[in-house]
């Protein structure tokens, strides 16, 4: 047992990363479950379908509200202990929730609150966490580092949570909710158990607005990280476009029903996979700014082959891929990140990050239901392609910046 734990989390990495990883595969698990489970939870409370938009639109809507003060309390306050108390708060309502719902009182109305409370909770948590790996890892193990978390990311939310998640429901409605409680208490405990090198937590006598306009100014003068966080901007309003009428796409060009849809999904997880066991054969061959540069041109060509072709063989060798794709950029981005950013700006770096994730995301999905409803379902994917390749043709002299992003001097902000 303990060769097996050496070789999927390596003794380098040290005991305080193993625990945080526990936490993370332990608190994703839970997560994975209410993927299916919320979204059946709230079509059990009601056939509106304005507030079944709105269920989804409340998980996307914290952390375009709350991110940017999410990184500057990270940056205040004593980040594990962040942690803890936050994933303690997310068991409270999930306790409750799943209290409501097994004695029937929980109306359509208290779900999407508790809904919302929990993306708030989990916006905080989960920038404070990623800042935690920087502080516990070497520089040159945080690829090793995240491709680990991300796997379990891929692994229990992606593919094992869903359907376990929709059986428990299937079980008792309360069930799920019940789980993700005893998770995220999990994931809580686990964290607790890491013990972190001194870090600057000091309480500032500047407001915490001053120290977001800090954050962000970091970001704008170092070229590096501004072409992460631009490229994930722009990207996800493509990539929001397209992936936003998914379900139709699938349905009207592809000739998939219900279970199919689901398939898809699951072949991205499976792409995710492979990404997983070869991203250190991959990083030790390819440079930083070359994986950058490659995963922009195959997310360009996933819009466009999409776009092209009815066969949903295809389809399916396409998103497989792309699982692939994503799970690489994803921890490239994180690991060069992490590596330019100083320890006492993670967070705030972090959740300028995630509000150009998740605003890029709302503005994409808005622009690809228009498109769709006027031009067809194929429309938004087009319009993905044409985007993504204007984009890649315009940045790709300044990807050259991450290859060297931790050599870069850390600008000092106004």
């Amino acid at each position: 047992m303990s060769r097996i734990l050496d070789t999927v989390v390596p003794r380098r990495l040290g005991t305080g990363f193993r625990w945080l990883l526990a936490s993370s595969w332990s608190t994703n698990l839970g997560d994975g479950l209410v993927l299916a489970a919320g979204p059946l939870l709230v079509a059990s409370r009601t056939d509106d379908a304005f507030l079944v938009a709105l269920a989804a639109l409340l998980q996307w809507l914290p952390p375009l509200l709350f991110g940017l003060w999410a990184g500057a309390v990270t940056d205040r306050l004593d980040r594990r202990r962040l942690v803890i108390v936050v994933d303690s708060l997310r068991t409270l309502v999930l306790v409750l929730l799943a209290t409501a719902v097994a004695v029937d009182v929980a109306t359509i109305w208290l779900v999407l609150v508790a809904m919302f409370l929990l993306g708030t909770a989990e916006t905080f948590a989960d920038n404070a966490s990623s800042t935690l790996v920087p502080m516990l890892v070497q520089r040159d193990d945080l690829a090793l580092a995240n491709s680990r978390i991300m796997a379990g990311f891929v692994t229990v939310n992606q593919l094992v949570g869903p359907p376990l998640g929709a059986f428990l429901f299937a079980v008792g409605h309360a069930w799920p909710f019940a789980a993700e409680a005893v998770l995220v208490a999990a994931g809580a405990v686990l964290v607790s158990r890491v013990v972190l090198p001194p870090h600057r937590a000091e309480k500032r006598a500047t407001h915490i607005r001053h120290d977001i306009a800090e954050g962000v100014r970091w970001v704008r003068h170092h070229a590096a990280v501004r072409t992460l966080v631009l490229t994930i901007l722009i990207f996800n309003v493509t990539f929001g476009a397209a992936w936003s009428v998914l379900v139709l796409y699938a349905r009207e060009r592809l000739g998939l029903g219900a279970i199919g849809f689901g398939l898809i999904t699951t072949v991205m997880a499976l792409g995710g996979l492979v990404g997983t066991v070869s991203y250190g054969w991959i990083t030790r061959r390819v440079s930083l700014a070359n994986l950058m540069r490659i995963g922009l041109v195959i997310e360009t060509l996933t819009h466009l082959a999409l776009a092209l072709t009815t066969s949903a063989w295809f389809a399916v060798v396409v998103f497989f891929v792309f699982g692939a794709h994503a799970f690489v950029w994803g921890t490239t981005s994180v690991t060069i990140r992490q590596r330019a950013v100083p320890t006492q700006l993670q967070g705030r770096v972090g959740s300028v990050n995630l509000v150009g994730v998740f605003g890029g995301l709302v503005v994409g999905a808005a622009i690809g239901g228009v498109l769709a409803q006027r031009y067809g379902v194929t429309a938004p994917f087009w319009f993905a392609f044409v985007g993504s390749a204007i984009f890649v043709v315009l940045i790709w002299h300044q990807l050259r910046h991450v290859a060297h992003a931790d050599e870069q001097d850390a600008p000092a902000a106004a």
